[in-house]
């Protein structure tokens, strides 16, 4: 019973090693340091206890690469909208737990073992930054449309469309997309917002499975 204690608190050890690890040391290691222009697209990096979403800023052209969302119904183009909200997470957990109080143990278990993908597509119109669950970051226009190619990417497409999920979203506002890849504890929601903030442009920790560890990473090595 001792050695099994012992071997379980070891386990538990290694992984918070690593966490802190993955947290403290930057990726990329080495910056560029290349001249891309002024940082004139302010996004959003926004929290919950165990899930970070992208925000971007919405116009015309962002209106227009993304027009399937209000092909779709979630109320892109509508007055008084300012941002469309990206995550990528386990499929059932997403459209199993809309709220906490109906966590199931199936969505769980996939998400702790291996699930599918799926995006999901919010809006918002102001974000207020005094919120502690918000993080604003200015990239350059540049690294703006790479983080949107990286996002577009990310959808499952069928006949050269991104494959909409009927009757999943949580409310009148959103809804979800079949998403490339497979979700994992390891390879998750947060471990995806890292990759797309280091494709525009900023540093992430080498490994980021949860929030705390992406957003002490992202203040650390990148200004606000």
């Amino acid at each position: 019973m001792r050695r099994a204690f012992r071997l379980v608190l070891r386990v538990v050890a290694l992984v918070a090693g690593i966490a802190v690890l993955g947290t403290v040391v930057p990726r990329p290691l080495w910056s560029t340091d290349a001249d891309e222009g002024p940082l004139t697209r302010r996004i959003y990096v926004i929290s919950n206890p165990i899930h970070t979403d992208i925000a971007v800023p919405l116009d015309a052209a962002v209106l227009e690469r993304f027009r399937f969302v209000a092909e779709d119904g979630i109320p892109a183009n509508e007055e008084g909208v300012r941002y469309l909200i990206f995550g990528w997470g386990g499929r059932a957990f997403y459209l199993e737990t809309p709220t906490w109080s109906q966590l199931k143990a199936a969505p769980v278990f996939r998400a702790l073992t291996v699930d599918a993908a799926a995006m999901h597509v919010d809006i918002a119109g102001a974000i207020p930054e005094q919120n502690p669950a918000v993080a604003g970051y200015d990239i350059s226009e540049a690294r703006f449309t790479a983080l949107l190619d990286f996002i577009a990417a990310s959808f499952s497409r069928q006949a050269d469309r991104p494959k909409f999920i009927p009757d999943a979203g949580y409310s009148t506002s959103d809804g979800f997309y079949e998403a490339e890849g497979a979700f994992n504890a390891l390879v998750g929601c947060n471990t995806w917002t890292a990759k797309a903030l280091r494709v525009a442009g900023l540093k992430t920790g080498w490994w980021n499975p949860l929030p705390w560890s992406l957003n002490l990473s992202m203040q650390l090595y990148n200004r606000q």
